[in-house]
């Protein structure tokens, strides 16, 4: 069966479906909290998943380690009984970072210097740099990825590698839409520069997240609302989706919303394909 053709089953709850599944590999931001306050209904229906036999993975692109995440959860009261562990784009990094040359321009904000920790790297000014680690903007609330123009037209002439340790273009926090690294990576690449990803849709953050479920060949469901990064990650990964249309892209499935034949072909215009879609996790 050609899966860009497959029709969503749309369903009320994570409940309805999860017995089929072994492993949930979750998203984070814009499924259980949209940075500023968690999803009560995601918090239950992770947990209930969990009580039903599933190991549940939290499957983020943020460049933080994990413990950094776990942090940011517990400080929006997200229950740690909702998941069983912590995968991001920041751990699938780290091994990037670690293998490289170790002057490297660090950018992104303060908060995100713990990706670092231990891998023996140089953080140098741009002028010294022989890398580039982006993980996000300097200041993501005031800027945008036209800020970064000539900076980044200066390192694309050096030629300098830059790794990308979270590949989103965009993230809801509150009702603000902010820029993450993947949009300095994608002008980066525009300029002709090289960017390497570990993170979703790259198939790197999935096999850290098998090995850390400790179920290898289980039965997964990956959950997402970002169609390039979740669905597209999952898709290639080979695993069932369910798509959170109440998201990142809520305005431009809404359309589809009420016709899941119209939604299949929505997908499959995008090349990707959902085995269920819901509104909000719950």
């Amino acid at each position: 069966m050609n899966r860009m053709s497959t029709t969503p089953q749309r369903i009320a709850s994570l409940a309805q479906v999860v017995g089929g599944y072994d492993v949930v590999f979750c998203d984070v931001w814009g499924v259980v909290h949209n940075g500023e306050v968690k999803s009560p209904q995601a918090e239950s229906a992770l947990t209930a998943a969990r009580q039903a036999g599933a190991r549940v993975v939290l499957l983020t692109n943020s460049p933080r380690p994990g413990e950094g995440v776990r942090a940011q959860l517990d400080a929006l009261t997200f229950s740690r009984d909702a998941y069983d562990v912590i995968v991001t784009s920041g751990d699938a990094t780290r091994a990037l970072i670690g293998e490289g040359v170790p002057e490297i321009f660090h950018l992104g904000a303060e908060r995100d210097l713990d990706i670092y920790s231990g891998l023996g790297v140089s953080l140098v000014p741009e002028e010294a740099a022989r890398r580039i680690v982006a993980t996000g903007l300097f200041r993501d609330e005031e800027e945008t990825p036209a800020d970064y123009h000539d900076m980044l037209s200066r390192f694309a002439a050096r030629g300098l590698e830059m790794v990308c340790a979270n590949p989103d273009v965009v993230v809801h926090r509150g009702n603000r839409l902010i820029y993450c690294a993947g949009a300095l990576a994608a002008e980066y690449e525009r300029m002709g520069g090289t960017v390497l990803f570990a993170g979703k849709p790259h198939r790197p953050i999935y096999e850290v997240a098998a090995r850390a479920s400790e179920l290898a060949g289980g039965r997964v469901l990956c959950i997402g609302d970002g169609l390039n990064t979740d669905i597209r990650g999952a898709n290639a990964y080979g695993a069932d989706v369910l798509l959170v249309e109440h998201g990142i892209h809520a305005e431009e499935l809404a359309p589809f919303a009420q016709d899941m034949d119209a939604m299949a072909g929505e997908l499959a215009r995008r090349r990707l394909s959902a085995t269920y879609v819901i509104g909000t996790l719950s």
